[in-house]
């Protein structure tokens, strides 16, 4: 069966903020954390808002100076912040025991972006003499891992993902196998994104992935509503400690949750578009619950993909209805998108911190901006107010571009 692996601390940077508590209550309370565009001029776009972190500074939140934060990308500064929140809340001394069984393993779909966009500048106008030394290192997508692993001296596993919008969430089931599997004891593992750059709003605007709705951003991202027109642009990072169940026992870490289950699946089907009977994403779901050993039934809440995009969250609802048959009249679902936006890598390590918080507080995050329900997205989505209820375990999904799809299972421990 392999070893238990436990969830010993939760860390987050996001719209709704950047300490743990805060983010839950302002999770629960609706709120919306999307809004203009500032960190460039959108005056010339389609699309001038998204769910952008404003006035984040790393320095405010981990010791660092600042010739080092100058060196490293801002989906970095992202990752190394929630990673340095998780490990202060697990307690964790990362220094003691062996580091070769200390891990990390963080995703991103895309890294350093902003990074590519100044250097390309630099090297068109000043030649190439002008291109950063610092420009690789800072822009390679496993930059939050290699980082990471500096930063705390971790000689363990040391990897990253990049599955697109799948990207935590594959990160998370991987680290999740290396400790359960006794490759570690402890990896530091989620995903980290800040694609808030020119070239990602205009890039995604082209493909008319984006809402649209400049006249009312914090109503834009509507999962599974009939007016719903594509996703909302968001950034941040969700990281969390996960441990060895005796190993965290030992040194007498509070146990926030275990992991159950890990299931992966590929649509094979196109390259952005998701496979419109949702059989990639029921086989993901399913590959979960099997290799959790447990029925449909003993799943209490879905935390779902739910990007609010036309196709996709009709092929979502067709492969829950698929994998859980009966039991969705008893299994409510939400999408935190709704007031996030779509942090594409870093979603499902954000939205893993959302399903732990859920089984801890007993608590379902609403979807907001779900005012008039999509006739075919026909389930209990849990619709503007948060709901109080018995959670025990919980499912999370996350489907990427390329036809990546990864679940997870979590709740309480054993």
């Amino acid at each position: 069966m392999g070893r238990r692996v436990v969830v010993t601390g939760l860390g987050v940077v996001s719209t709704l903020g950047c300490d743990v508590p805060e983010f839950w209550d302002r999770l629960c309370a609706g709120k919306s954390g999307i809004g203009p565009i500032t960190r460039f001029d959108p005056a010339t776009f389609k699309v001038k808002f998204a769910g952008e972190i404003q006035g984040f500074r790393p320095e405010d939140h981990i010791d660092m100076s600042p010739k080092e934060l100058k060196r490293i990308d801002r989906f970095v500064h992202f990752g190394l912040v929630a990673a340095h929140k998780a490990i202060q809340q697990s307690g964790i001394d990362l220094q003691a025991g062996d580091p070769f069984r200390h891990g990390v393993l963080v995703g991103s779909g895309i890294g350093g972006l902003s990074e590519i966009e100044a250097n390309h500048a630099q090297l068109f106008d000043k030649g190439p003499s002008r291109v950063s030394p610092f420009m690789i290192p800072k822009l390679m997508v496993n930059a939050a891992s290699g980082n990471i692993s500096v930063h705390w001296g971790l000689r363990g596993p040391n990897s990253a993902v990049a599955t697109a919008c799948a990207s935590a969430t594959n990160a998370i089931g991987d680290a999740f196998k290396l400790i359960q599997n006794d490759m570690a004891d402890v990896m530091v593992t989620g995903g980290s994104e800040a694609a808030i750059t020119p070239m990602g709003v205009s890039g995604f605007g082209r493909m008319q992935a984006l809402s649209t709705r400049n006249d009312n951003p914090q109503a834009a991202s509507r999962p599974f509503d009939k007016d719903r027109d594509g996703f909302v642009l968001g950034e941040g990072a969700g990281i969390v400690i996960l441990e060895e169940y005796e190993y965290a026992k030992a040194r007498g870490a509070e146990i926030l949750a275990e992991i159950y289950g890990y299931g992966m699946s590929a649509d094979g089907t196109h390259m952005t578009a998701p496979d419109p009977e949702g059989r990639g994403a029921a086989r993901a779901m399913g590959a979960a619950l099997r290799d959790a050993k447990l029925d449909p039934t003993a799943i209490n809440y879905v935390n779902a993909h739910g990007t609010s995009t036309p196709l996709g969250d009709i092929a979502e609802t067709i492969a829950i209805k698929t994998v859980f048959e009966s039991h969705v009249k008893q299994m409510p679902v939400s999408s935190t998108k709704s007031q996030i936006g779509h942090l594409l890598g870093a979603s499902g390590g954000v939205e893993f911190v959302i399903s732990v918080l859920a089984s801890m507080n007993q608590v379902a995050p609403p979807t907001i901006n779900l005012d008039n329900p999509d006739p075919d997205c026909d389930l209990d989505y849990i619709p503007h107010d948060a709901r109080e209820m018995p959670i025990n375990k919980v499912l999370t999904n996350s489907f990427g571009f390329g036809g990546h799809n990864a679940c997870l299972i979590v709740g309480k421990a054993a």
